[in-house]
Order: C-alpha cells, then sequence, then structure tokens
C-alpha cells in the first residue's frame, strides 16, 4: 500500500472531525467519495504527504470553533429543536435549541440521534435537523456576533460615550449587548434593543457568541396561570429564533418589538396598537410585583420615554423582539430596567 492510500485512511480514520465515526475504510472509489463530502478534496489531492502529516491536519481541523469542538447548529424552519433526556421521540423534553443555536456533538447514535450539550442543557435531538460537520462549521461563522458581557450588577448604559452623559437604563452583570465598536477614548458602543448607547470598556468583556438551547425551567410557569395566559405564552416562544424586522407584524417573517406582541395578542382577540408607547396605555398599569405570564413590561430611554415592549412569561422571564441581529429572544425581564407594567389579559 503506497503512502498516499495511508495519507488517505489517516484523514478518514480522523472522522470525529467531522462528527461521525467511521469504523470501517475500504481503500476503494468509495474512500474518495466519502472524503470529498466531508469537505477535504483538496487536502486528499496531495499524495506527497506521509500519512503522518495528514492526520496531523485532520487533527487541526478538529479544533475548537468558537468554543466547539465537534459543533451542531439547530437547523430548523422555524421554531426551536426538541432536546430529549433519551434518544427517542417519546422521551422527556429537557430543553429546546432555538433555530440556529449551537451545542457540542458528544455521540452519535446509530439510529440517527445527536448527544449534545447546549448550554445548561445536555440530551438528545434528532440528525434530520442539526448540522454538523463541514457544514455546521460554515453556518457558525455566519451566524457568529461579538456582545459586551457587563462584569457588574448595575452597569451604566449612557447615551453618549461620557460620565457627563445621561443614562439610558442599567443592565445587570452577565448581560449581553449587542457589540457595534470600541471607541479610543475608553468606550464601547452597543446597541441595546436597537438603541445606540455607550458602556465604560472597564466593566464590560468584549466576546463572540452563538446562541444556545433553553432550559425547561425557564419555560415553566408560576402556580394560578390561568389557561389563556399559559397558551399565550407558549404559542409565543414558538417563534424564538424569528428574525426582527422594524416595522413589522409577522410573527414568522419578522416583526419588531410591538408587532410581535400585537400579532401575539391577535391570536386571542385582544387588539393592541403598533406602538410600544401606545400598548402602554392600553391596558391596567402594575407592580413588578404583580406580574403574570403574560403581562407587558416597557423600557425607555433616560428621560423615561417608552420605546421597547416585552411579553412577560414568568420565572424572570420575557420574550420580545429585540433587534436585527437577535431576533425574537428569551431575556430576564430586569436586564435593563423596567419602567412600567401593564394588564391587558383581564382574567
Amino acid at each position: 500500500m503506497d503512502k498516499g492510500v495511508i495519507g488517505k485512511i489517516a484523514v478518514i480514520s480522523a472522522g470525529i472531525v467531522f462528527g461521525v465515526n467511521i469504523c470501517t475504510i475500504q481503500v476503494s472509489a468509495a474512500t474518495f467519495s466519502v472524503a470529498t463530502t466531508a469537505g477535504v478534496a483538496s487536502v486528499l489531492e496531495q499524495p506527497e504527504l506521509t500519512a503522518e502529516e495528514y492526520v496531523a491536519i485532520a487533527e487541526q481541523a478538529q479544533g475548537a470553533i468558537f468554543g466547539y469542538t465537534n459543533i451542531g447548529i439547530a437547523n430548523v424552519e422555524s421554531g426551536n429543536l426538541n432536546v430529549r433526556e433519551s434518544a427517542g421521540t417519546d422521551s422527556k423534553l429537557v430543553g429546546k435549541m432555538p433555530k440556529n443555536a449551537a451545542c457540542e456533538v458528544l455521540d452519535i447514535t446509530e439510529d440517527g440521534w445527536a448527544h449534545i450539550e447546549s448550554g445548561d442543557v445536555t440530551g438528545y435531538v434528532s440528525m434530520e435537523f442539526l448540522l454538523v460537520g463541514p457544514d455546521a462549521r460554515v453556518k457558525a461563522k455566519e451566524l457568529i456576533r461579538t456582545v459586551a458581557v457587563a462584569e457588574t450588577d448595575g452597569l451604566n448604559v449612557r447615551e453618549q460615550p461620557s460620565t457627563d452623559s445621561a443614562i439610558m437604563t442599567q443592565v445587570l452583570k452577565g448581560e449581553e449587548l449587542e457589540y457595534v465598536e470600541t471607541l479610543d477614548d475608553g468606550w464601547i458602543e452597543v446597541s441595546i434593543d436597537g438603541e445606540t448607547a455607550y458602556v465604560s470598556e472597564e466593566y464590560v468583556t468584549v466576546t463572540d457568541i452563538l446562541d444556545t438551547a433553553i432550559t425547561m425551567s425557564e419555560l415553566l410557569y408560576g402556580q394560578g396561570v390561568s389557561d389563556v395566559r399559559v397558551d399565550l405564552c407558549e404559542y409565543a416562544k414558538q417563534f424564538v429564533g424569528n428574525p426582527y424586522v422594524w416595522g413589522g407584524t409577522s410573527l414568522t417573517n419578522g416583526a419588531d418589538c410591538s408587532g410581535f406582541v400585537m400579532s401575539v395578542f391577535k391570536k386571542y382577540g385582544i387588539s393592541l396598537s403598533h406602538s410600544s408607547r401606545a400598548q402602554a396605555n392600553e391596558g391596567t398599569k402594575i407592580s413588578l410585583s404583580e406580574l403574570k405570564p403574560g403581562d407587558l413590561i416597557f423600557y425607555g430611554n433616560s428621560s423615561g420615554t417608552i420605546n421597547h415592549v416585552a411579553i412577560y412569561i414568568g420565572n424572570g422571564q420575557i420574550i420580545h423582539a429585540s433587534s436585527p441581529k437577535t431576533g425574537i429572544k428569551i431575556s430576564k425581564y430586569n436586564y435593563r430596567t423596567p419602567v412600567k407594567a401593564v394588564r391587558v389579559i383581564q382574567d
């Protein structure tokens, strides 16, 4: 057997690079077909390499990408990819991966399930709806986004890059703000729900991230919540991962914050305006301590003018159409300072 064939076997035998386990390799035309499908055809066209060099190339390709060794990406048209306790559709749900969320692929079963870790969720997802190997790596590079992570509680988010500027809002430690650019004078420009703002470089860490799975605890409700409230929140959550579109009202093709709220409530016979400021006056004002799933929470700028709305879904969480980069997502209700809460479901 010549060294070219040995090299090809070495690369293919390192199949973990591509998120698959290859148990037996036949040195034939099929070998070249498999290798090309795996995205390494250009490597195999170099017969002058030794077997050790092929293995080294394979091991290098296996290296982490954005913190993942064997990355997988949820590949669903809309809604979420169910994560189950074991490999099977009858198994208990342990979480959900929104469209385009990332995971670490730990193993792949013979019957088409992937054992994965994503955020705080570990379980099994159907391979039918998961990108792996080169396809996942290419997709990840399209999806990666840069954020500024708050390293202190009560981080001041200002309207201008100066400590003399008005405070637009405050965010909790660990909250992720959309990164725009680093300025020369120790300030970072960020975007918060589509609004331009500034934070001190001293109190944030800039990093690249991919979205991950949502735990079931993030999807639970408290006791004494009416069926209509639970149903409304469950309905809203199926659109997590769908796009944000300024002026839009489509739950699938794109909506802005008030358009998302308006369209969700429309399904339940409640008519709301397509404006966060108007919606803030279309119900009964309540305190944050009175919040129930299905109530609305509003956010504003430094002068208190309302510019964003979200639906409270219980367990300290909201769902909202956040921005063009993040789309419809789930956040902590106090990821920024709320300015008003309103009840429009009178039950």
